[in-house]
């Protein structure tokens, strides 16, 4: 009973941790945040467009393009990895064989340990090049590259916990439609995955948790514009790739240090409801 207690209360320091070194960063953005709105107000920093802390006459600090910005490329990567994540996922759990699955998964594994300035790199010298072709543009950096990439970044959350959901379907359902005459396709299709479509969901929400939170990539392949975007083919600046341009350099105390600070609340407001409601959706019954 005393080992028990012991590993109990363990896990209660452990979960507790986690949740105060969450509230301390909420806390601190919010402290680092506040002292920005003396000098801004909160609608030109929601609805401004126009972001030049570095003006002489009159800086600005909206946030409108680095949020449209943030959100072109997530939804550009989920369009991208939401079919092949969750095709990919089907394929593994209803038609490769044991060997094939064998060899995949690891693959899917090793793609998700790769660095996201490898990812970027590779947007650099091979997307971006292929992109300006294709495009005939100048240059291929630009919200199109930046979503294939964050696709591929995502792709590993969105097969593994698809592929689980699958797996986890009740084998009875599946007989069941085999043995109402339905065949290996259409009982993938109108009984695995709907059962399946609360895991697949929150797979596809963590995903793009995954992607809109994501820093090197889209700062080293979007082409980084402060100008607000009008098509996928416009260079891009996200709300992640503006604090880890500018936060280094910035000076101590200014209205734009603070400024940076709101942004980075802004970001982890999406990206806390984006993991809230995926929570939600898994524990769903």
């Amino acid at each position: 009973m005393k080992k028990e207690k012991i590993i109990e209360g363990l896990f209660f320091i452990n979960g507790m941790a986690v949740i105060i070194v969450l509230l301390g960063i909420f806390a601190l953005l919010i402290i680092n945040a506040i002292p920005a709105f003396k000098d801004i107000t909160l609608k030109d920093f929601l609805f401004g467009y126009v972001w030049n802390p570095e003006a002489y006459t009159t800086p600005s600090f909206g946030i409108l393009s680095m949020v449209v910005s943030t959100l072109m490329v997530t939804i550009g990567a989920l369009l991208i990895a939401i079919p092949l994540g969750i095709g990919t996922a089907a394929y593994l759990t209803d038609v490769a064989s044991p060997k094939v699955r064998e060899i995949a998964k690891p693959i899917v594994e090793i793609l998700a340990s790769i660095p996201s300035v490898v990812i970027g790199f590779l947007g650099i010298v091979l997307v971006g090049p292929w992109l300006a072709k294709l495009t005939g543009q100048s240059s291929g950096l630009n919200a199109i590259n930046g979503s294939i990439l964050l696709a591929v970044m995502a792709l590993p959350t969105v097969i593994s916990l698809s592929e689980d959901a699958l797996g986890s379907v009740p084998k009875a359902y599946t007989e069941a439609s085999w043995a109402l005459g339905g065949n290996k396709w259409q009982t993938l299709l109108m009984v695995k995955i709907p059962a399946a479509h609360s895991g697949i969901l929150a797979a596809c929400m963590l995903g793009m948790g995954r992607a809109i939170g994501e820093t090197m990539t889209v700062l080293m392949a979007c082409g980084n514009a402060p100008a607000f975007p009008h098509a996928f083919t416009d260079p891009v600046r996200t709300m992640t790739a503006t604090v880890a341009i500018e936060l280094g350099e910035v000076p101590y105390n200014t209205t734009h240090f603070y400024a940076l600070f709101a942004v980075g609340l802004v970001l982890f407001v999406f990206t806390f409801c984006i993991n809230l409601i995926s929570d939600l959706v898994i524990h769903k019954k």
